[in-house]
């Protein structure tokens, strides 16, 4: 009978631990559907923050190292929000971070914000015409990103300021990200130290994200400074040791050592310093090589070639190899899985923007004028990506988000505010930047971003199973060995000059949105701005002269 009653009440007790377990898992799950759907009103809510923090930063067209007023103008309205600021981060003077909150999990939401020169573009007009011939722009898109974080931090702190959730949001801008030359900084120099997960995002004409190792390759990004002495050239050349002739040996060097590299390589140059006249033997001059290949072993057997190769050609020209300066530097890219999964089921759930007949015109021009296939936008969104299979991958671009990737769990989030069809870094891709295209596209990267944020905060099973992935799965594939030392410095006179041109000609076009809705209002461009689409024989033709279309 003892024994009876004693299982009796083991049974008892045991059903009474494992009842709220469930009751518990609904009751979260419930709530963070009530706040999931809360969080989507209240970004819907910024939709004209989104655009005017899109429309600002289009209108500023800074490029890497130099972004200041992109800087001024974000960290006011952060600051203006509640985030703690903090200026000049990891020694670059354009860097910054905004802090806000207490506690675990600290989750990070980063994006870049730099141009591309000679990238200038009206908005909204379907071929090429420059709002300031020759100067930066957005030939990218990294003008909407910081809106899609921000937007999301910002609604997201108002339900956690609301119900005492604990977390730390910490939102971070890619400076010079297209000379990849600020994030592995960040990491040397403890930006994300405390970081459980570290939400980026790009622009794209889709959404997507993806887990495993992306594709892509790591890259050093350096510059070789040959010295000589300077001699008329005419009056007596035998006096003077050519720095340009050093560096034009070191690019035909490099170009015979083309034919012995692997599929995967990239690499390419330009001399930034050749002299300064004919008439005078340049006594300095400066080449500039960009090294890309999978992982870091092979990409730093490049550079490693390169420096010898400029050894040689000091040695030819009796010049000296006055500096080697890696200016910039980026890791291959590999993405978390858990935390990938559940970025795409919010891409699911949010989905994709409803384009207008206007924002579908101007795609179409736009493809027509580059000679592309006529194919608007994107009316369905990709499958998550997996892994790529580096054994057969045949390398491409680089970012320095793979140094943050290997480092903590990272995830990128590509939302659809471009167009497709446009040749990267280029007037082109900026056409689609301060229209209704990226507007509805950042809005929409905004929601993302937000449920993502509150799955992270509110599902601490997310963080663990990250952090596992990143242990055990991802740590075990590569030891991550930073390109830069200890005592490298960002370089932060990248663009100075361009910038000291263009910014007094750019500064008149800056978005006022106290006495503009839109920048395109601003600039009285018409939306969309289009070349007609030419005529057909086949429409110059009569009715009955066509050929029979074949249908009932």
């Amino acid at each position: 009978m003892r024994s009876f009653l004693a299982r009796a009440c083991a049974a008892t007790f045991a059903a009474a631990l494992l009842i709220p377990v469930p009751l518990v898992a609904q009751d979260t799950d419930a709530r963070l559907e009530t706040l999931k759907t809360e969080a989507l009103a209240l970004v819907e809510g910024r939709a004209k923050l989104v655009q005017e923090i899109v429309d600002h930063l289009f209108s500023f067209g800074e490029l890497g190292m130099q972004e200041f007023e992109t800087q001024r103008y974000l960290t006011e309205l952060l600051a203006e929000n509640g985030f703690e600021i903090e200026l000049g981060v990891a020694g670059m003077p354009s860097a910054w971070t905004a802090r806000w909150g207490s506690g675990k999990p600290v989750i990070a939401l980063g994006s870049d914000i730099d141009g591309i020169p000679k990238s200038n573009q009206k908005p909204g007009v379907g071929y090429h015409e420059a709002i300031v011939d020759a100067a930066p722009g957005h030939g990218e898109g990294h003008n909407s990103g910081q809106a899609v974080n921000i937007v999301a931090a910002l609604a997201v702190k108002e339900i956690m300021e609301r119900d005492n959730i604990s977390g730390t949001l910490l939102i971070w801008p890619g400076v010079a990200e297209e000379q990849l030359g600020s994030k592995a900084f960040f990491v040397r120099d403890g930006t994300f130290d405390g970081v459980d997960v570290n939400l980026f995002t790009h622009v794209s004409s889709n959404f997507g994200t993806s887990w495993g190792q992306g594709g892509g390759n790591a890259l050093i990004s350096a510059q070789f400074r040959f010295t000589g002495e300077s001699a008329h050239s005419a009056g007596s050349p035998w006096r003077g040791r050519s720095a340009l002739d050093a560096v034009m040996l070191m690019a035909h060097a490099w170009e015979f050592k083309r034919e012995h590299l692997r599929p995967a390589a990239r690499s390419h140059y330009i001399f930034t310093e050749a002299g300064d006249q004919p008439n005078v033997v340049p006594q300095t001059a400066t080449i500039w090589f960009y090294f890309r290949e999978k992982n870091y072993e092979l990409t730093k057997e490049q550079f490693d070639a390169a420096k010898l190769m400029a050894e040689g050609a000091a040695l030819m020209t009796n010049t000296e190899v006055d500096t080697i300066q890696i200016v910039g530097s980026a890791w291959s890219r590999h993405f978390n899985k858990p935390v990938a999964e559940a970025t795409y089921a919010n891409i699911l759930r949010v989905g994709l923007p409803e384009w207008s007949e206007d924002d579908v015109a101007l795609a179409n021009a736009l493809q027509r004028e580059l000679g592309q296939e006529e194919r608007g936008l994107p009316d369905s969104i990709p499958e998550l990506r997996g892994p790529v299979d580096l054994s057969r991958s045949l390398g491409g671009g680089s970012d320095d988000i793979g140094d943050v990737s290997w480092n903590m769990p990272t995830v990128t989030l590509r939302f659809p505010a471009n167009m497709p069809g446009g040749p990267g870094h280029n007037w082109a891709n900026g056409i689609a930047m301060a229209t209704p295209i990226a507007h509805k596209g950042a809005l929409a990267g905004a929601k993302v971003q937000a449920l993502t944020l509150l799955d992270l905060l509110l599902k601490p099973e997310i963080v663990e199973e990250a952090w596992a992935y990143f242990n055990d799965v991802q740590k075990k594939e590569q030891e991550y060995i930073p390109f830069i030392s200890a005592t490298d410095k960002p370089a932060i006179f990248l663009n100075a000059e361009i910038m000291e041109k263009f910014r007094p000609l750019m500064r008149p076009y800056y978005y006022d949105a106290t006495k503009y809705d839109t920048y395109l209002e601003q600039l009285g461009i018409e939306y969309p701005t289009i070349k007609p689409k030419p005529i057909s024989d086949d429409d110059r033709l009569q009715p009955d002269e066509r050929e029979p279309s074949g249908r009932n």
